[in-house]
């Protein structure tokens, strides 16, 4: 997890939020030293992803907890199963336990929702991701998608170009938009136009731009567009995006096919932490 510089901060203020000044009333009212061991149980069916994060979390409050994982990251994972055993102090464990789920549901709930589209493309297009993310937790949901089987688009606005409606009506057009983005930085970001309809998509062709977002159009407009591109660059289908439109994208031949909802509007993955004394249920 060395490539989320941002995780500890993230979760300090989630134990934060739930401990506050007063710390788990509840718990603390009730176990002093008792130490117990606890399981994690799956109850989707999906992609594990965050246990290393889920891990972090535990042991933040108390770094003799012990987790042991049964299955990695990117795993599929079934209803029932015994992902991992968490062991150490009853009231440790208790206090981190909302965090570490919140974390692992969610991270879990992307990369599910990744394979999906994933699935659905039959290897003939990359599913990406968008900016489209929690505040503060892109770096993890992206990497989530990547768990889930997707790739990863630009992470933020300095690392690609990205023209779009706006820029476009704003510079008074695709070319000259373009012409300042390659006076301002050269060939030092590739570039990406968003185009509306063929007449757009020509005039990006034109200004040999890196990729080609073909935006809200339907299946057929897409078929076109990927034919009349011909391979000059890439292409990527992009617009309310769901499996089921993803299988029929994917048929036209386009290279790539964006989707927010996988990072934005997904269903949270459910799990639940068991004490092992009470023995499973």
């Amino acid at each position: 997890m060395d490539n989320f510089p941002n995780l500890d901060y993230l979760i300090d203020m989630a134990l934060e939020e739930d401990l506050h000044d007063s710390g788990d009333i509840t718990s603390e009212s009730i176990f002093s030293d008792e130490e117990h061991t606890f399981a994690l149980i799956s109850k989707d069916n999906g992609i594990l992803c965050g246990a290393e994060v889920f891990t972090r979390v535990m042991k933040r409050l108390e770094s003799r907890t012990n987790v042991k994982f049964f299955f990695s990251d990117g795993n599929y994972i079934k209803q029932g199963d015994h992902v991992a055993e968490i062991s150490g102090k009853v009231i440790s464990i208790l206090k981190a336990e909302r965090s570490a789920l919140n974390f692992l549901s969610m991270l879990s709930a992307v990369a599910t929702r990744t394979s999906e589209f994933v699935r659905e493309a039959g290897g003939r297009a990359v599913i990406l991701d968008t900016r489209k993310t929690l505040p503060g937790f892109r770096h993890l949901q992206k990497y989530a998608v990547r768990c889930g089987g997707g790739s990863n688009h630009r992470m933020g606005l300095y690392d690609m170009v990205m023209i779009k409606d706006n820029h476009i009506d704003a510079a008074g057009g695709i070319s000259a938009a373009v012409k300042k983005v390659r006076s301002r930085w050269g060939d030092r970001f590739k570039i990406e136009v968003e185009a509306r309809n063929i007449s757009e998509v020509t005039e990006a062709l034109n200004c040999r731009v890196n990729r080609i977002m073909l935006d809200n159009m339907g299946r057929e407009e897409v078929a076109v567009a990927v034919k009349h591109i011909g391979g000059a660059c890439e292409t990527e289908a992009s617009g309310n995006m769901t499996p089921e439109k993803t299988k029929n994208v994917s048929l036209t031949g386009v290279d790539f096919i964006s989707a927010g909802e996988i990072t934005n509007s997904i269903k949270a993955f459910d799990f639940s932490l068991k004490d092992l004394s009470k023995g499973l249920k």
